[in-house]
């Protein structure tokens, strides 16, 4: 190789890592301006009329109008918005809120969202793994009481719940209107005392098959993953839930403070 060749080859490195660069820069760029329309789609002022123009977007965000289409994309892709000739862009979607700061069934808290319903798909004793059995305090080989539903907000899938309810309280459970009413309020009820608390993780996972279908979600959709255990207020774990989310329906949030960490 030339003198002449080597340099050509190191400038042609050069410019295709600068436009590598750009490009990353760019994608990067316009997940930054996704998260806000993001927002704004879902709780802001978008939800009940057209997202401003491409141009107006550019100007808002001081970017390129690359940039803001390669967001729209991203929120397109997410079906959150659509393109609607005439019109422009408009949302599409819609996530229901679902706080992290009171103990409350779903009923209770999408009660201002519409009608949430279940059906219930299976319940019955059974003879529970150790790891149930150990999560809600009982001897081993127990029987627990199962419960699985299907919540519907307004007629569209939300959840799939699988619930394990300590024997003394699930039994009485089963002869209950469990398509109409919150495990949580019958669980009171029946104990004759109020929740105290519940231990709560959220994680994200894959639809499986059964569940994709049962959600009627794409196969592999990103669904939220709840599992919490629920005690008396005297401090008893009763309840245990294994519930999958719809990622595309629900968001959960909630109000954080920092501890007092200083002097």
């Amino acid at each position: 190789m030339t003198r002449k060749d080597a340099v050509t080859a190191q400038g042609a490195a050069a410019a295709a890592l600068t436009l590598g660069d750009a490009r990353r820069l760019r994608a990067d760029r316009a997940r930054q301006v996704a998260d806000v329309l993001r927002r704004q789609v879902l709780y802001g002022e978008f939800r009940t009329g057209p997202l401003p123009s491409e141009a107006d977007l550019t100007r808002e965000f001081a970017t390129s109008r690359n940039t803001v289409r390669e967001a729209l994309d991203l929120l397109r892709a997410e079906g959150l918005i659509e393109r609607c000739p005439g019109v422009g862009t408009v949302a599409v979607s819609e996530k229901y809120p679902h706080g992290l700061e009171r103990l409350l069934g779903l009923a209770e808290t999408l009660r201002e969202h519409g009608e949430v319903t279940n059906e219930v798909r299976t319940t019955g004793l059974i003879a529970p793994p150790r790891e149930i059995s150990d999560r809600l305090g009982t001897p081993p080989g127990e029987p627990v009481v199962y419960i699985e539903r299907l919540r519907r907000l307004n007629g569209l899938p939300l959840s799939l719940d699988l619930t394990y309810v300590v024997r003394d309280l699930g039994e009485p459970l089963l002869a209950e209107d469990l398509a109409h009413n919150d495990i949580f309020v019958l669980l009171e009820r029946i104990s004759g005392r109020p929740l105290g608390l519940g231990e709560l993780t959220v994680e994200a996972v894959n639809a499986d098959p059964h569940s994709a279908a049962t959600l009627e979600a794409p196969r592999g959709a990103a669904l939220l993953m709840v599992e919490r255990l629920t005690h008396l207020s005297d401090g008893r774990p009763v309840d245990l839930e294994f519930i999958r989310f719809r990622g595309d329906r629900i968001t959960m949030s909630g109000t954080l403070r920092r501890p007092r960490v200083w002097s």
